[in-house]
């Protein structure tokens, strides 16, 4: 099927269960009906009129409303865009005016974060409440193959969904009907998804994580969904047990936080087959499916759709897979645009060569990037000398196999090394002592950078330097000029909305920062507290360099490689 209207449409007539959450079970039928009714609404609400687009946009947790909405934008031809409920004030009203929304539908507990907000000529419908139920019940005899507000096509928008915003304002990503028909198709071939499946959603619909790589293959594949309204790692287990589920999503440090529950002799009493996601790390991947049964498939797959790549029964530890069929990705040297030369290795499994061979990845054939709404100079970005580029870091290996290194901002350039903060965020996770980390760069006093991490640690564990460097020296694959010069210790690691780690916001506190900090004061020196004092004599050595003092307003990024 070309188009996801064609997908909900197909569900009329299906009498199993289609879509639950705690409160609430709804068959495939009453989705779709629920969708054509909403689409009715929506058809009224704001008529076809030149020079106005037909957008909503949905504030909402992961409530039944929302994959109903998606699929009336769907039958009407009409697009949605996903807003963020973590932002505030001018921000919020930013991405609601940016995105052009018409109607916006949202939930009385996010009524709050629109007082005071300018936001002109927008219709706002509150799901919950007896005045929203009143005014969709004239609605409930539409069907999905009705005529709605605009006829639909494979090109038709759908998705404005947006980035995660930590560097800069966040920019709108397009998706068409038949791209995300095309890739809820391809990932339930892929991942073999049954029309007997259950899908549960637990990461924030708003993101095209939840939507493109959980909803899309269950719509595509006829399975089932079940809904968690916010990420909740206690709540997990429980409804993946209530639900029957077999598949869920995951981005950034949710996996962290469910090995993080108190372990169960129960652990493995449940259906779930396979989690599929992004940074979960091959450490934390092996730990989840020895303790919970089900694997982890590590993915990579842009949000803007330019460049996938899928993993094969052969892609070594470490690596995320090869090129999906059709792609030219190629790893290259952003200046030059030469290709970077493979990865070569240690017999420990070191990068040898990571000032070679570590380049940004492109997308040097057909890109299904279908551009960001109203932000040409992003476009440009995008695309440029005929490429995509992902503004991501990755080394490729002799075989073909693609190596994640962070994202551009993540290079760190130490004593003339390029370093890869993915690459050492691997190899610290094997720490058993803690529970998520982050690795950044401040800026070094003289040149370059240093390398700083950021560990929150495991229930009851407390940091000890001395088994934390007893334990960096075991680690036979970390180079020398890999090892954190400063270890802050925090009870929990910052994340954006989409549960990805916060870079920006550590490296703006960096040395400044309130919690712990522990410091080796040459790099082979045992790790000491960071006092107040070496604070200050560092602080000296900064101002004699003219350099910023990391933590200092104005200290927020590094020089890149």
């Amino acid at each position: 099927m070309r188009t996801v209207a064609e997908l909900v449409r197909r569900q009329w007539g299906d009498h199993r269960t289609g879509l639950r959450d705690e409160h609430t079970t709804l068959t495939h039928h009453q989705v779709a009906a629920g969708a054509a009714a909403r689409a009715a609404l929506l058809t009224e609400l704001m008529p076809d009129r030149p020079g106005r687009e037909p957008h909503l946009g949905l504030l909402l947790d992961n409530t039944p409303e929302y994959p109903l909405w998606l699929g009336a934008a769907a039958l009407a031809g009409a697009a949605v865009a996903g807003i963020n409920p973590t932002r505030r004030g001018a921000e919020l009203a930013r991405d609601i005016r940016h995105t052009e929304c018409r109607v916006l539908v949202t939930q009385r507990a996010h009524l709050p974060l629109l007082d005071g907000l300018p936001l002109p000529g927008v219709r706002v419908l509150v799901t919950d409440t007896d005045p929203y139920r009143a005014l969709l019940a004239p609605y409930g005899t539409a069907r999905p193959d009705d005529t709605f507000l605009r006829p639909v096509r494979p090109d038709t928008r759908l998705l404005l969904y947006f980035t995660s915003g930590s560097t800069g304002a966040p920019k709108a990503a397009v998706c068409s009907q038949g791209r995300l028909a095309a890739a809820g198709a391809s990932l339930a071939g892929h991942f073999g998804v049954r029309h007997d499946d259950t899908h549960y959603i637990c990461m924030p619909m708003f993101h095209g994580n939840a939507v493109i790589a959980d909803w899309a293959p269950a719509l595509a594949a006829g399975a089932g969904v079940a809904l968690r309204a916010r990420f909740s790692a206690s709540r997990f287990l429980p409804d993946v047990r209530r639900f029957g589920a077999t598949y869920f999503t995951y981005v950034g440090r949710a996996v962290q936080y469910l090995l993080a529950t108190p372990e169960t002799p129960h652990d493995r009493d449940h259906h779930l087959r396979l989690g599929f996601g992004t940074e979960a790390g091959a450490v934390d991947a092996a730990r989840f499916q020895a303790r919970f049964g089900a694997r982890l498939v590590e993915g990579y797959g842009s949000s803007e759709g330019g460049a996938a790549i899928q993993r094969t029964p052969d892609t070594p530890t470490g690596a995320i897979g090869r090129a999906a069929p059709g792609d030219d990705l190629a790893v290259v040297d952003p200046d030059t645009r030469r290709t970077c030369p493979p990865a070569r290795f240690s017999p420990t499994g070191v990068l040898l060569n990571a000032d070679d061979a570590i380049g940004e990845l492109v997308n040097r054939g057909r890109s299904p990037f279908e551009g960001y709404w109203r932000n040409p100079e992003a476009d440009a970005a995008r695309l440029r000398h005929g490429w995509y580029w992902t503004g991501d870091l990755f080394y490729r290996d002799t075989e073909g196999f693609l190596y994640f290194a962070g994202r551009t901002d993540d290079r760190l350039r130490v004593d003339s090394e390029n370093l890869a903060a993915a690459t050492i965020e691997n190899i610290l996770a094997r720490w058993d002592r803690a529970a998520g980390v982050a690795v950044y760069a401040i800026p070094d006093p003289v040149s370059g950078d240093q390398v700083m991490a950021a560990l929150a640690l495991r229930p009851g564990a407390a940091f000890d330097p001395a088994a934390f460097a007893a334990f960096l020296a075991d680690q036979s694959d970390l180079g020398t000029k890999m090892p954190p010069r400063y270890v802050r210790v925090v009870p929990e690691l910052p994340l954006t909305a989409t549960n990805k780690i916060h870079r920006v916001a550590l490296r703006r506190t960096a040395l400044a920062c309130a919690e712990p900090v522990w410091w080796r004061p040459t790099p082979t020196a045992p790790y000491e507290p960071l006092t107040s004092a070496a604070r200050e004599t560092l602080r000296r050595q900064y101002e004699q360099q003219h350099r910023p003092f990391p933590g200092d307003q104005g200290a927020h990024g590094h020089p890149k490689g």
